[in-house]
């Protein structure tokens, strides 16, 4: 401690230095009255959210909402603090509406650093971490009371409605997906019945088993042919056998009957052979046409297993949509409602006035000290045994007056005019 070691020495340095001590401790003790009464306190809200597991178990109606809980509320998280949500609560409820001279990004930063959401994970099953949160917790730190519980229920209200809709708007999402697929298969589907259709009728194909029924046909019509070939030939020969003898317009008759006959018969021939052509044509085009309608049902084969794949996954998403329409899916409720606080979170300005007051009053005995030390000298006889050891014999006090009487004031005023008409002697003498 330098000079000072005994309480002794404390007090006398205290009486040296009052004048500092009782200086800075009264600049001090307005300081932190000032300080104190400048402090703006700070009241604390918080709303505490339930993460609910869906009603009903996805064993038994799965929901398409996909994704852990904590990712979609930390995007969620991430909408709320976004800048334009953060001006609508600003402007909503007036925050800083006292801090004129604030820029728009400074007040959404103060309320962004305000505001704190957490989340506490829930218990795991296994070893194995799904990203489940069981409570959300929502706390704003605000100027005011009431104006923390507001904003704590707002952030809670938004939070609350972002993930329904978030989820509802998945689910729609997905359902609408499936239903589009949907549609432009049995699209598909009929385009391509279409085009087997046009391809049957352009190559006759309208029977099924074509092949089998044209060779048939084949058949039938080669009877046909002989049939009339033979009654051609019958025709040409009753003409020949006709008897010549017989009148003139008899025979006439029977010859242009005959010729009718085998006109028509030969008419019928030619048709019949032109039709046993087309269907020999046909015939010997009919491994290519074999392939062409093998591909046609392997392709509707094809069209007709994703129309099943895809109707399954429809009717997935829409069990799911009617789970989230229904509120059967995940949902968030407020188990505990946030508050208007009693009581600020920050120290009480008479604290802080009581602190200020003792740290004044340490400072000014420290800048007392550091001036002893900055002048180190043996004010007193204790002083001086216990820093050379040697006990001196007598100590004079310092004999300069403190305080200088009137007596002593008249003395010294006769004595500078007496000294003043001695000097004006001498130049009147020199003169």
């Amino acid at each position: 401690m330098g000079p000072i070691y005994t309480v002794q020495d404390f007090l006398d340095m205290t009486r040296r230095r009052l004048a500092v001590i009782l200086f800075v401790i009264i600049a001090g003790c307005i300081a932190s009255l000032y300080w104190a009464m400048s402090h703006v306190h700070l009241y604390t809200s918080s709303e505490v959210i339930q993460v609910e597991q869906p009603t009903i178990n996805d064993e038994l109606a799965r929901s398409t909402v996909e994704g852990s809980s904590a990712r979609r509320l930390q995007l969620i998280q991430q909408q709320l603090m976004a800048r334009t949500s953060l001006e609508q609560i600003i402007e909503k409820f007036g925050i800083y509406s006292n801090l004129e001279a604030l820029k728009p990004s400074e007040k959404v930063n103060l309320l962004r650093q305000a505001v704190s959401i957490n989340g506490v994970a829930a218990a795991r099953e296994g070893f194995a971490d799904d990203g489940t949160i069981s409570v959300l917790t929502i706390t704003a730190q605000m100027e005011e009371a009431q104006l923390a519980r507001d904003v704590a229920h707002e952030f809670a209200e938004q939070t609350r409605s972002l993930m329904a809709a978030q989820r509802r708007e998945q689910t729609a999402q997905t359902l609408a997906f499936f239903q589009s697929q949907e549609e432009v298969v049995l699209d598909q589907i009929a385009a391509l019945e279409a085009e087997l259709e046009t391809y049957r009728t352009d190559n006759d194909l309208t029977v099924e088993g074509g092949v089998e029924f044209r060779l048939s046909e084949v058949a039938q019509l080669n009877e046909a042919i002989l049939g009339l070939d033979r009654d051609i030939i019958t025709a040409q020969l009753a003409r020949t056998q006709i008897d010549r003898s017989a009148r003139a317009s008899t025979v006439e008759r029977e010859e242009r009957a005959l010729d009718i006959q085998l006109q028509t018969l030969t008419e019928q021939r030619s048709l019949l052979d032109q039709r046993r052509t087309a269907l020999r044509e046909t015939i010997q085009s009919s491994p290519e046409i074999q392939r062409t309608l093998t591909d046609f049902d392997r392709r509707m084969e094809q069209l007709r297993s994703q129309l099943e794949a895809i109707a399954a996954r429809r009717n997935e998403a829409q069990v799911g949509f009617n789970l989230e329409a229904g509120s059967k899916g995940e949902r968030l409720t407020t188990i505990e409602e946030a508050q208007v606080p009693d009581y600020p979170i920050t120290m009480s300005k008479k604290k802080r006035a009581i602190m200020g007051a003792v740290a004044s009053t340490g400072l000014a005995f420290i800048i007392a000290w550091l001036l002893e030390l900055r002048r180190p000298v043996i004010r007193s006889a204790r002083q001086m045994e216990r820093e050379t050891g040697v006990l001196p014999v007598v100590s004079i006090p310092e004999l300069a007056p403190k305080y200088k009487s009137s007596k002593w004031r008249a003395m010294r005023e006769k004595r500078r005019a007496a000294g003043q008409a001695g000097r004006a002697a001498r130049l009147a003498r020199h003169s």
